[in-house]
């Protein structure tokens, strides 16, 4: 690719980390692709960051290692980063700069979409309605999945995040309409993403996957580029070819601390943590990206994955990112340590739009009292349970005593869940009443009497099942 009138520059200035600096530019503008000949012959590849005057700061995807300043050649395309887009991707593993890993040819598409991309005009934005059903019983009930939704999952260190994010992508359906998934790995181990290729493999083979992996040893420029190539084909994938599109994005922390980096090898002023003042932005100018379109088939909904370093909510990523999305989805250490997966926490997990997409016509009647009763008992149980661990168990009444027995049913019968089983929603709610059902009738107020009455009969009549206890 060459720059308008084959114009190639080979003044470079400077080499710093992944940044290069041109002199002599003219012409040139922000956002623009270039392509870089080294004196070998090898070809990489460029974004401009900022131009100045004559100058103009490349970030280089494949990092300048290697690199001689005095027989470097560098054009500028005139456009920014444009990649094929189509259903050419289904099925494919690429790296983090959407070049084949799996042994395939490149990926081509009938048209070029723009990388960088634009969140959708608000006035354009169709409002959720409708669930997107992970198959985790714990996210489909207590925390809803909508279509068109941003949903981020907070985690630590130690905790199976990768092991969920897999499990989701592997099974999330949109109810029989056509659906796909675009994972983007960012910061992998070589093993982590053997573990994604791996548990992904079948959906992959099916056609509905889209694999980007970008791992640890890659350029650091290379992840702050692959959030964007998986949301480019994720929006033509929806919007264009009509089909509802998951993209999860693990680990977000990870291409935060690229983005620091960077910024710290541009010599910007730091903010807070040593991030860039810019990191809100740059992480909204990928959150908004996700939605559904008045008017056009598909939506894209976004369920990134962080970590929080060490388990603080507080830390500016996790911080940031609440503020920008609809909710959040808490891994618990404590939950973990007890043996239960996938640990989630009830009481510290949101989902803001859930309502949209649950209830009468959307999940089943009973969803939304209930979840809000089920949250309601546990955080009820979890004062019970504070109490008992300062006056005894035998000192509590009988009813806090039956919350207790209800915080077990649920870590046991609702939560737990195999890391390959696929659970109907159903299932799951049903497993929520089983849970709910230790409590007696009076503690039950938020669900409508008439569904209390018909899951209480129901119990009874069935030998084994989890009626109201005597």
């Amino acid at each position: 690719m060459s720059a308008p009138g084959g114009i190639e520059y080979t003044r470079v200035r400077d080499l710093r980390g992944p940044l290069m600096v041109v002199e002599g530019v003219s012409g040139v503008g922000w956002d623009e692709f270039a392509t870089i000949v080294l004196d070998s012959g090898e070809r990489r590849h460029g974004l401009v960051l900022e131009v100045n005057r004559d100058l103009a700061v490349v970030q280089v995807l494949e990092d300048t290692a290697g690199m001689d300043p005095g027989g470097t050649r560098i054009a500028f395309s005139g456009t920014p980063l444009r990649i094929p887009v189509g259903t050419g991707w289904l099925g494919r593993v690429c790296n983090g700069r959407g070049e084949p890993a799996d042994g395939g040819p490149p990926v081509l598409g009938s048209v070029d979409a723009p990388v960088g991309g634009a969140p959708i005009n608000p006035v354009r934005r169709e409002p959720p309605t409708e669930a997107v059903l992970t198959g985790v019983g714990a996210i489909d009930v207590l925390t809803t999945l909508v279509r068109g939704q941003k949903l981020p999952v907070f985690s630590a260190a130690g905790l199976p995040h990768l092991q969920l994010a897999v499990q989701v992508a592997a099974q999330a359906t949109c109810g029989g309409e056509a659906f796909a998934v675009v994972f983007a790995g960012m910061g992998l181990t070589h093993a982590d993403a053997a573990f994604v290729r791996d548990g992904l493999a079948e959906r992959s083979a099916a056609g509905e996957l889209v694999l980007l992996l970008n791992t640890a040893d890659d350029p650091v420029i290379e992840r702050l580029l692959t959030p964007r190539l998986a949301l480019t084909v994720a929006e033509h994938l929806a919007f264009e070819e009509g089909r509802h599109v998951l993209v999860l994005m693990t680990d977000m922390t990870a291409y935060s601390e690229a983005l620091r980096e960077v910024s710290a090898a541009r010599g910007e002023i730091p903010a807070r943590r040593a991030y860039p003042g810019y990191l809100y932005s740059d992480l909204a100018s990928l959150y908004e990206r996700c939605g559904r379109i008045r008017g056009r088939p598909g939506s894209v909904t976004v369920l990134p994955v962080l970590t929080m370093p060490a388990g603080d909510i507080t830390h500016p990523v996790p911080d940031l990112t609440g503020y920008i999305t609809e909710g959040q989805i808490v891994l618990s250490a404590e939950v973990h340590a007890g043996g239960t997966y996938p640990p989630v926490d009830p009481l510290g997990s949101l989902s803001r739009l859930m309502r949209k997409g649950a209830g009468k016509g959307r999940t089943r009647e009973d969803h939304p009292p209930v979840a809000a009763q089920l949250i309601a008992a546990l955080a009820r149980a979890r004062e019970v349970r504070e109490l008992a661990d300062l006056v005894g168990r035998p000192a509590l009444s009988a009813i806090d005593r039956r919350y207790l027995d209800l915080e077990d049913a649920f870590l046991h019968r609702f939560l737990a869940q195999g890391t390959d089983e696929d659970r109907p929603l159903d299932e799951a709610l049903d497993r929520a009443w089983d849970a709910l059902l230790t409590l007696p009738p009076s503690q039950l107020g938020m669900i409508p009497a008439a569904l209390l009455d018909a899951h209480r009969a129901a119990g009874d009549d069935h030998p084994g099942g989890e009626g109201t206890p005597p």
